[in-house]
């Protein structure tokens, strides 16, 4: 059911239940009275990183070639008020994953910090991710409408008042149909109306716990963005922005905008050519290119990076007569949030309360480490940061009857870097699994497993390849051989130094997400037993207090033929 705040802002709405009006802004730049320039600011995968990140993510490389750091929403609060404060109409957007998997000055506070200061910036429009599920829909609904969490309370403030945005997911669907989400938002900008449309990938339910999107269902993207953009259209509303929480899989580093080297076109070229912008968001990946829509006319396909460390600047012209967008004016481009500009002080001030007051239970000690343990990938596809959680794992469901353990590398969210005397705090061990997964400990047999490694290669909806390397436990060793055929690239599995038994039954421990098929690896669900372990996080810290200090683990348990 929609809230009651989203529930007024459409019954405000004059020319359908859906279009709301608003106010916005315009860039900076010269302007005919015939056209009405609108300047588009968006980020995505903030995942309520209220701090800069940590680890590899704390620097990103510029596009002279300098390695800076960024991140940080103070001073990404600051670049968001200079690039508004540059043009006479403007709008913000999120795009997806803006909160979830939050380090512990967010997450702590269930990511009301994080909806309070996207209510500061003043955000237009929030389209969902994946991650603002990871509590369930209810959980999505009070933080939209707001009030305090059912079970501890008002922790943060005393009340919490909710989103005063839309959150956007034209897709989104309960089980009798009924939308579960806005699938648009209208603003004005001098009296034209900007249309946003929100969508996340129908595939959304493989990176989610079933129980937390339960009677939840995800459309396809594609028709959902058709049908809605048809539906704006009719209204009047011809200048449209699509958010798209996903990866649409442009070409590698050397030509990032080449289709050819990814599902690209699934998206950027086949949407309705009425939508005249898309901005999408996953991950580390940032672009700005220009793809033909299906009559063949450009439009622009931009993306920031994740933690608020670069973010996408679209400048739109509008003719007034027609109210639609002049592509050939379109001009786009990423600016990284540099910490070469003096932070915005309300925010840095926000920022301050919200560690302050997660600060005792996030700088407690857990352990120490030897090294920084990080989750860069080595050659088999391993990470020192991987291997330690499944170590940890293993250790904590021994008495659980676990002979090997496999953790997931989407599950591990932030390195590991070790402080003064190599001390390990407990806001990091957070941060690395911040998603309260329980462990499973699950009986399969030897052709099990194995079938189960071969599904670490994957491909995408439009058979792009895709890899997903389990990290092992240190007595979990195998060869892998990458340009063998598919369904033949995995042998010689042994367990503790024997070799295994396809007839006979292991006990592997993984984390319910994985136990529930998630990443494409359907072969847990197979397993004939299954048993509780406790949680992740707890055998991580576990870990720490009884192997101090940690050394980073090895990441030759795969051997690379």
């Amino acid at each position: 059911m929609i809230g009651d705040k989203a529930r007024r802002a459409l019954s405000a709405c004059a020319l359908t239940a859906a279009l709301c009006a608003g106010t916005a802004v315009t860039p900076a730049g010269a302007a005919s009275q015939n056209t009405v320039p609108v300047r588009m600011i968006a980020f995505g995968d903030l995942h309520g990183n209220l701090l800069p990140p940590q680890g590899s993510r704390s620097e990103v490389v510029r596009s002279d070639g300098a390695s800076v750091a960024a991140g940080g929403v103070a001073h990404l609060a600051a670049y968001v008020r200079q690039l508004r404060g540059q043009a006479e109409h403007s709008m913000l957007y999120a795009v997806g994953d803006t909160w979830g998997s939050s380090p512990l000055e967010s997450a702590m506070f269930h990511d009301e910090p994080t909806i309070e200061l996207l209510n500061n910036l003043d955000v237009t429009a929030a389209a969902l991710g994946n991650h603002e599920l990871d509590n369930g829909y209810e959980e999505l609904q009070r933080l939209r409408d707001g009030g305090c969490h059912p079970d501890e309370g008002c922790r943060y403030s005393e009340t919490f008042e909710g989103a005063r945005f839309p959150l956007l997911a034209a897709n989104l669907t309960r089980a009798d149909g009924a939308p579960a989400a806005l699938p648009f938002s209208v603003n004005y900008a001098d009296g034209i109306p900007v249309g946003v449309i929100g969508v996340l990938p129908s595939n959304t339910p493989e990176f989610i716990r079933s129980d937390a999107i339960a009677g939840l269902n995800f459309g396809d993207e594609i028709e959902a963005v058709d049908r809605t953009a048809d539906i704006l259209d009719s209204l009047g509303v011809r200048a449209i922005v699509l958010l798209y929480k996903g990866d649409i899989g442009t070409g590698g580093e050397s030509n990032p905008c080449n289709p050819a080297d990814g599902p690209a076109n699934v998206v950027a070229t086949t949407v309705s050519p009425k939508v005249d912008l898309i901005v999408t968001s996953d991950g580390d990946k940032h672009f700005n290119c220009t793809y033909p829509d299906p009559l063949g006319r450009p439009r622009a396909v931009v993306q920031g990076a994740s933690h608020g460390r670069i973010i996408s600047v679209a400048d739109l012209m509008i003719d007034r007569e027609t109210r639609d967008v002049q592509r050939d004016h379109t001009v786009t481009f990423t600016q990284v949030i540099t910490h070469d500009i003096e932070p915005d002080p309300e925010t840095q001030e926000f920022v301050a309360r919200a560690v302050e007051l997660s600060d005792e239970v996030a700088g407690r000690r857990v352990g120490s480490a030897a090294d920084d343990i990080t989750r860069e990938p080595g050659p088999s596809g391993e990470s020192a940061l991987g291997n330690l959680v499944a170590d940890a794992q293993l250790a904590a469901a021994r008495s659980a009857g676990a002979q090997v353990a496999l953790t997931n590398p989407g599950g591990l969210r932030s390195d590991l870097m070790c402080g003064e005397n190599g001390m390990v705090t407990y806001g990091q061990t957070y941060a690395a699994q911040p998603f309260g997964n329980r462990l499973q400990v699950l009986e399969l047999t030897g052709a099990q497993l194995d079938e189960l490694l071969e599904q670490q290669f994957q491909t995408t909806a439009t058979g792009a390849p895709l890899e997903w390397i389990l990290a092992p436990s240190y007595n979990f060793r195998y060869t892998l051989d990458r340009i063998a055929p598919r369904g033949e690239r995995i042998r010689d599995i042994t367990i503790d130094g024997e070799e295994i038994d396809p007839d006979q039954h292991y006990r592997v421990v993984v984390n319910d997400f994985l136990a529930e098929g998630g990443d494409g690896f359907d072969v847990f669900t197979q397993a004939r037993h299954r048993t509780g372990a406790g949680e992740e996080l707890d055998a991580l810290n576990a870990y720490f207090a009884t192997q101090d200090p940690v050394a980073p683990p090895s990441t030759d348990r795969i051997h690379m033929h």
